[in-house]
């Protein structure tokens, strides 16, 4: 269906947990996210229900995020559930890749059609020091693990941050012209830790790659192509080169409450909801999605939660 501005809204980004195994600098606080009762987190079920109510409104694409999505209990069956639903036509998950040599192949079985990696440096001592916790041999073993279990188009995210990781840009494009994967590059945004990190503007990757050429947009993505290479860059850009206009995306956290727009503090409440009541909800979300963001004039986003706790 559209939203008041027109715009067809075809992809829903469902947060199975706000947890995570690794504690980036910008996302998560040191000690980690707390671990909420189990009874204020959505089960299995409601999250599928909130999925299929969803569909039947035109949701094409359904992409299970986090925190990290493969630490929540049940997440083959929730991606089992997904993949069978009438009308879902493409199931992502984004993940930090540090489970996957566990997890790819069930996942692949269960349906899910493509797999977005976090992956934020190359280097271990810089992987160590901003995820706190992780092993950068851990996420290299997920790559070779989810490309032995089938998956194609592979993209790895890449949160740019000034002072830590600009000198990377050219690895992280030769990865690109080396492998088939697009790498994409995301600016910074403004929410909870993030607003303490170094703010790096994308255009930072073509004044550091300026062979790169122009391939028009994929979703939220400019793309571009890597002359001679196999894979290609995308830049993700919420407050350089606002893209709200071809925005056709809702949000629904791990506690069932249906963001509109991600930098709004506009929520929805679905828990308890079924059948028509469920889907009258999400229609009267996406109904209310805001024409735009105001990130730019105001500073902040508006969000009112951290990013792992909407959904990354």
């Amino acid at each position: 269906m559209q939203d008041g501005s027109a715009r067809e809204i075809t992809y829903l980004r469902l947060s199975a947990t706000s947890l995570c195994n690794l504690r980036c600098r910008y996302c998560m606080p040191a000690e980690g996210a707390p671990e909420r009762p189990c009874a204020e987190i959505c089960t299995i079920g409601e999250l599928s229900e909130i999925a299929r109510q969803a569909a039947a409104l035109g949701i094409r694409k359904v992409r299970i995020t986090g925190g990290e999505p493969l630490v929540r209990r049940g997440i083959v069956t929730l991606c089992r559930d997904i993949a069978a639903l009438e009308g879902v036509e493409e199931l992502c998950l984004t993940t930090n890749g540090t489970a996957l040599p566990q997890f790819a192949a069930p996942l692949r079985a269960a349906g899910v059609t493509r797999l977005n990696v976090s992956l934020d440096t190359l280097r271990p001592d810089r992987f160590a020091h901003i995820t706190r916790t992780g092993r950068i041999e851990q996420v290299f073993e997920g790559l070779q693990a989810a490309a032995a279990a089938g998956f194609t188009g592979t993209k790895l995210n890449v949160v740019l941050l000034k002072g830590f990781n600009e000198d990377e840009i050219p690895a992280f494009v030769d990865l690109a012209r080396r492998y088939p994967l697009e790498v994409r590059f995301i600016e910074l945004m403004p929410i909870g830790e993030g607003v303490h990190a170094g703010f790096l503007p994308a255009s930072a990757v073509l004044e550091a790659c300026p062979e790169l050429e122009a391939a028009g947009a994929s979703g939220s993505a400019r793309r571009y192509r890597v002359p001679g290479g196999m894979g290609a860059v995308g830049l993700i850009e919420p407050l350089s080169h606002r893209f709200c206009h071809r925005c056709d995306r809702i949000r629904v956290t791990a506690d069932g409450k249906l963001k509109p727009c991600l930098h709004s503090g506009q929520e929805i409440p679905l828990r308890g909801l079924s059948g028509g009541a469920l889907r009258d909800a999400i229609r009267m979300g996406i109904a209310s999605k805001p024409p735009r963001h105001f990130l730019p004039e105001e500073g902040h986003s508006g969000a009112g939660r951290t990013m792992n706790q909407i959904g990354g």
